[in-house]
């Protein structure tokens, strides 16, 4: 079994991971960014089973046992997650999650000493994706390019820097698997935020994240394709 340390506390990007109570009938998924935000770079192996849990130190749970989270590595189901004592981590424990020491992992352990570590245990989601089911489907008729358009205009209007959807997807189109700090300083926007941003825009089936920088989906180059014929 891996071990997997994630760098940095919950990023600025990610949405609550803990899902809002829900009744015994609804889906248990949550489809907002987990605070168990896993680098992109862990794909493989999660998805291959390699890599099957990971610490992290919060104040509190930010995960329930048995939903569903969205990472960058893919989503994944939690199996469960309990308090353990970081002392007792080895350093066979370092070289399963591929640091080369025990010193090297623990410096990936973000927070302070006194926050409870937790351990994370989960698999793989078996289900695919609904994002990249929706980002694969290039067959948009009048109905749904309209329903995009109206989402793209509504994120506009709730924009604090004005109208940047068509924009930012014409510069991922033209720029892809760039740096998403580059793509933000053509902005002249700060990268968090802009990153924020694509996120929004990938919600919508429109792009897809790369190991660097971003491309336009199936989908999204359907409907650039749509409203430039018009």
């Amino acid at each position: 079994m891996r071990l997997i340390v994630l760098r940095g506390g919950l990023p600025t990007h990610a949405t609550p991971a803990l899902c809002p109570p829900r009744g015994a009938s609804a889906r248990r998924t949550c489809d907002k960014m987990a605070a168990v935000l896993m680098q992109i770079r862990f794909r493989d192996a999660v998805e291959s089973g390699a890599v099957t849990q990971t610490f992290r130190r919060w104040k509190r749970p930010q995960v329930v046992a048995g939903r569903t989270y969205r990472t960058a590595a893919g989503r994944i189901v939690v199996v469960s997650i309990d308090v353990v004592d970081p002392t007792r981590i080895t350093a066979a424990d370092a070289r399963r999650a591929g640091f080369g020491s025990r010193a090297e992992l623990l410096a990936e352990l973000r927070g302070t000493d006194d926050l409870p570590t937790y351990r994370i245990r989960f698999h793989a989601a078996g289900d695919a994706d609904p994002r990249a089911e929706l980002a694969a489907d290039a067959a948009l008729d009048s109905t749904a390019i309209e329903a995009i358009r109206t989402r793209l205009e509504r994120l506009d209007r709730a924009s604090s820097h004005g109208p940047w959807t068509i924009d930012v997807l014409r510069t991922i189109a033209a720029r892809p698997a760039t740096r998403a700090a580059d793509l933000a300083a053509s902005f002249g926007r700060d990268t968090q935020p802009f990153k924020l941003d694509v996120r929004k825009l990938k919600n919508l089936g429109l792009t897809l994240s790369l190991e660097v920088g971003y491309r336009l989906s199936p989908r999204g180059e359907a409907y650039l394709t749509a409203i430039d014929g018009r």
